[in-house]
């Protein structure tokens, strides 16, 4: 090894200062990028978040409408059996707004359970019935 070679390990050794002025650098670069994987992280993850909510709306509500399509059941039965399913879910916060019907599909009649909740954008809130689900079930008894 050079002289020069060795007074450069010298020095870095010693932990003087960077001849070339980039001393810092990398707590900066640290600071920025682990900035920005949080920031993508924390928008995937409420992402699945609101695609969750949005799942499980619409598996509350197909079901609400299978039990109020059976033969021997009520249209409003399904309703409350989804205001229940999505209370122990999620929240009772999202089922405030769950209506039936039944109408006709193709010349069948169907039971259609509508869910109306709030999108989650900032966590678990967000906007009042941005999310508009609807399960549907054929009714039986015809």
């Amino acid at each position: 090894m050079t002289a020069r070679g060795r007074l450069g390990l010298g020095l870095a050794a010693r932990g003087r200062r960077c001849p070339t002025g980039e001393s810092g650098a990398a707590v900066a670069d640290f600071a920025m990028v682990s900035a920005l994987v949080t920031l993508l992280f924390l928008a995937v993850f409420q992402l699945g978040l609101a695609l969750h909510v949005r799942n499980t709306l619409i598996s509350c509500a197909s079901e609400g409408a299978r039990l109020g399509a059976r033969d021997g059941a009520r249209p409003e039965d399904g309703a409350e059996r989804t205001r229940e399913l999505i209370s122990s879910s999620l929240s009772a916060r999202f089922a405030g707004d769950v209506t039936v019907s039944t109408a006709q599909a193709a010349g069948v009649q169907v039971v259609s359970v509508r869910v109306r909740a709030p999108l989650p954008v900032l966590g678990p809130l967000g906007p009042d019935r941005s999310l508009d689900v609807v399960g549907r079930a054929f009714l039986e008894s015809q």
